[in-house]
């Protein structure tokens, strides 16, 4: 294995188990409520992030282009962020049913993001696009 690659994984572990403390710190500090600024920014950002995402994925892959992995595994952690922060921060009652049902969506782009991501055999194996 490259020198330098595992470092990266040295420090990727190194930062998992800091992770644990800095954790147990937000859980007992940060406020249970708070007013947030440009909410509808962030959620639309999301949204738009998602969007990009498959748009590129859907690009790339139907270019038979390898890079297509990247931005599906990138489009399936915004999915799941997106599902994440949709239910946690809904309401009890319609605004929850509707963030579940959402979930629900978001989960099976998501899957698909994930199954692109990892299979192979539906493109090139060098990233060139087609010509």
């Amino acid at each position: 294995m490259k020198r330098t690659k595992r470092w990266a994984l040295i420090l990727l572990g190194s930062s998992s188990v800091l992770l644990v403390p800095w954790t147990v710190v937000l859980a007992l500090t940060l406020p249970t409520r708070t007013e947030v600024h440009n909410w509808s920014l962030a959620w639309i950002g999301l949204d738009v992030l998602m969007a990009l995402g498959c748009a590129a994925t859907a690009l790339l892959g139907l270019r038979g282009d390898s890079r297509a992995r990247l931005t599906a595994s990138a489009t399936a952690s915004v999915a799941v962020l997106d599902a994440w922060f949709d239910i946690t921060t809904s309401a009890v009652g319609t605004e929850l049913l509707e963030a579940l049902a959402s979930a629900v969506a978001e989960a099976g782009l998501a899957a698909a993001c994930v199954f692109l991501a990892l299979s192979k055999g539906w493109m090139r194996t060098n990233s060139s696009p087609a010509t």
